[in-house]
């Protein structure tokens, strides 16, 4: 029998064989403990690729009302159908508010792909770095999802599989103009990229001046995780400005999913302010590459604009 995460369970990984087990006729119900008593199902028309990495369960499948989708631990990670939206948010909102153009862009996680080509975009940018913990996920994602791996191909990616917490501990104070941390839910290897060390070391490998931008989960369904993730960026972006934005996706959890932005302090001016676009939505960088279907410098903006119960919890904490 399959497990089914029960109410205020601590959150625990599954599998997307649990989540196939669930109902008969080929359909997928997405379990976890990080949203009990709910489950998003596709049906699922062929499982393409099924394993367990050194870290985690992989599986890739081909759904009529998706695309092909990656699980990780029977989650849903990315389809086909709606990426985009959260690969060009999570990359663009803080690459193009930089007061500079960035030149240095580190990617934490990530390793399907979708961030290193949104980065790749822009083309001011020198050196992309990637720190991705499990090898199995880009391989997969290059073989299963070759419209997203596409920024493995540029000549300025730099991909190491490595525990990202400790690449970023090693990299010299003031290294990146930006790090991008494309996280999974804090359960597993992802846990401890919600934790201050990490935020720490960050803030530590920013240039002044220079922002992060992590997955920052659903104000439907984590609002105490980000308002203790909040308060966690008001202590170490000292000078700085934290903000938060969001944007909508069918497949994540209740359909929409956030992002914790948060600036260094800058000696020569103000804290950036993230909610004002300095720059226009960047176009392909390489042949072949999608045109942006979901970002633009209105939605840039708007983004920011977050709901009264949630603008309520999160006020204190948030700069802007």
């Amino acid at each position: 029998m399959p497990h089914i995460p029960a109410e205020n369970a601590k959150p625990t990984p599954g599998t997307a064989a649990e989540g196939m087990g669930v109902a008969k006729g080929g359909w997928f119900t997405e379990l976890s403990t990080m949203w009990p008593g709910q489950g998003l199902s596709l049906k699922v028309d062929e499982v393409l690729f099924q394993d367990r990495s050194k870290f985690q369960d992989v599986c890739v499948v081909k759904s009529g009302a998706f695309g092909t989708v990656l699980l990780l631990d029977g989650v849903i990670q990315c389809t086909e159908r709606d990426e985009f939206s959260y690969q060009e948010m999570i990359t663009h909102l803080p690459l193009c508010a930089l007061e500079n153009e960035a030149t240095a862009v580190l990617v934490v996680g990530g390793g399907d792909g979708g961030v290193l080509r949104e980065v790749s975009r822009h083309r001011g940018v020198e050196q992309i770095h990637i720190a991705e913990i499990d090898a199995m996920v880009p391989e997969v994602a290059k073989k299963f999802f070759p419209e997203m791996a596409l920024g493995f191909q540029d000549p300025r990616v730099r991909v190491e599989i490595t525990d990202g917490i400790k690449w970023v501990e090693a990299a010299a104070e003031g290294t990146y103009d930006a790090i991008i941390v494309d996280s999974s839910d804090p359960v597993g290897p992802a846990e401890v990229l919600f934790q201050k060390p990490f935020f720490q070391a960050m803030h530590r490998a920013l240039k002044p001046g220079g922002v992060i931008c992590t997955q920052g989960e659903s104000l439907w369904l984590h609002l105490p995780i980000i308002k203790e993730l909040a308060a966690m960026c008001h202590e170490v972006f000292v000078g700085g400005s934290v903000s938060y934005a969001y944007t909508t996706i069918p497949t994540y959890p209740s359909g929409q999913i956030g992002f914790m932005i948060c600036s260094k302090a800058n000696a020569e001016g103000p804290p950036l302010d993230p909610r004002t676009p300095r720059r226009p939505a960047p176009e392909a960088a390489i042949s072949g590459y999608p045109p942006l279907r979901y970002y633009s410098s209105e939605l840039h903006s708007a983004s920011f604009v977050l709901p009264a119960f949630a603008r309520k919890e999160l006020g204190s904490s948030l700069t802007l």
